[in-house]
């Protein structure tokens, strides 16, 4: 099965850490590491979530799987309807 671009390429029925993207607050949310088969992804995630990048990495290697390369830089997180999500940075100054 592809790897969705968006989240991180994780076989859930074999990871032992499953990560949590909940959230009441933005206070709530964190950039981490959650990985995926190319290596380092960033995701906004509940702050108090284990990630385990190196196991994402192996269990890719096991199935086999690949992933879209690259990741979009996330500037802040913010809680959106329970769920931690990310936002980069505007790159373009006259829009405010």
């Amino acid at each position: 099965m592809p790897a969705d671009p968006v989240e991180p390429a994780t076989p859930r029925s074999d990871r032992s850490v499953e990560v949590d993207f909940s959230c009441k607050r933005d206070a709530d949310c964190a950039v981490k590491n959650v990985g995926n088969c190319c290596g380092y992804y960033p995701a906004c995630v509940n702050r108090d979530s284990p990630t385990d990048p190196q196991g994402v990495q192996a269990q890719c290697a096991k199935k086999g799987m690949m992933s879209v390369c690259g990741f979009q830089e996330i500037s802040s997180c913010s809680c959106q309807a329970g769920r931690c999500e990310g936002h980069s940075a505007n790159l373009n100054p006259m829009v405010q």
